[in-house]
């Protein structure tokens, strides 16, 4: 039963990624934020590290879980961060980096020769219209540089291929040390990111230390930990429709916290969002009920 939640209770965590951005980012720059948040990650897993003791990697280990970070963690974060910052609305951002489950599965096949069957495509393609359906309510199209659109494509790619690589090359690594190594990495994005923002001073107030605290242990921790896990466990493809989830959770969470918009059409695309994610997961369910629609239809056509 708890095996069958990690994924619910990782979109649940995840989630709470832009709540925490947030609060935080009014009291810092982004390199900055990301700069301390990583800082203080490769703190805690170096305590866990000197506690569990789990075994070290080698020179190949370390190798491919840096890439690994410099993927998940500096691509994604780094692109995410940037791309709001330079002009891309949060929603239009979401809806980019939405497209992962998609590209992931296309990427898979040729990667891992995963096969999903058709009703899994359409489910994925469900999905994504129900990611647009979530955020298009509070889209505002505003005029975004090239440049500006493209860090939102380098987060997506950076957290597609981060996936694949970590299930392709880093299946076997004992899981603390690897990523540990994967926040080392992500600091040769953010260093240059914060030099980049410079002259901005951070701001310690009882805020920024929450969203912080909140960010290091609940995001960097837990959830990437869960996300690993999972990876590791399952099938990549399958694990990317979980992302269809996060944009509704975080919907809700914004409503709660914040008062912001919670549309009837927000709504209706959660619905579409964990109706593709159940598919995905439980593709024969689905070809089930298409069959006994169309069972349904002949007999009333006779």
């Amino acid at each position: 039963m708890l095996k069958q939640s990690i994924p619910f209770i990782f979109v649940l965590l995840w989630s709470t990624g832009f709540i925490g951005t947030k609060l935080g980012l009014p009291y810092a720059s982004a390199g900055d934020f990301l700069i301390l948040r990583t800082l203080a990650n490769i703190a805690i897993f170096a305590i866990l590290l000197l506690i569990l003791k789990q075994s070290r990697l080698n020179k190949s280990q370390i190798f491919h879980a840096m890439v690994t970070g410099l993927l998940i963690h500096g691509a994604y974060l780094g692109g995410v961060y940037s791309a709001i910052a330079y002009g891309v609305p949060a929603g239009l951002a979401a809806i980019i980096v939405g497209l992962q489950p998609l590209l992931t599965s296309v990427l898979a096949i040729v990667v891992f020769n995963t096969q999903l069957a058709r009703i899994q495509w359409l489910a994925l393609f469900i999905g994504l219209v129900g990611l647009v359906l979530v955020v298009a309510s509070g889209l505002q199209l505003a005029d975004a540089s090239f440049w500006a659109l493209a860090f939102a494509f380098i987060a997506l790619f950076g957290i597609t291929l981060g996936t694949l690589y970590q299930k392709r090359f880093c299946q076997q690594q004992a899981m603390l040390p690897s990523v540990c190594w994967q926040y080392i990495a992500s600091l040769l994005v953010f260093a240059p990111m914060a030099l980049f923002d410079g002259g901005r001073q951070v701001q310690w107030s009882g805020e920024f230390i929450f969203s912080l605290i909140w960010l290091v242990l609940v995001l960097s921790v837990a959830a990437i930990l869960l996300l690993m896990y999972m990876v590791k466990q399952g099938d990549t493809a399958k694990v990317s429709a979980y992302f269809y989830l996060v944009p509704p959770a975080t919907t809700i969470e914004a409503w709660l916290l914040f008062n912001e918009q919670l549309s009837l059409t927000s709504f209706f695309g959660m619905i579409l969002c964990a109706l593709s994610v159940y598919f995905v997961i439980h593709p024969k369910f689905a070809k089930a009920v298409l069959d006994t629609r169309d069972e349904v239809s002949q007999s009333s056509a006779t």
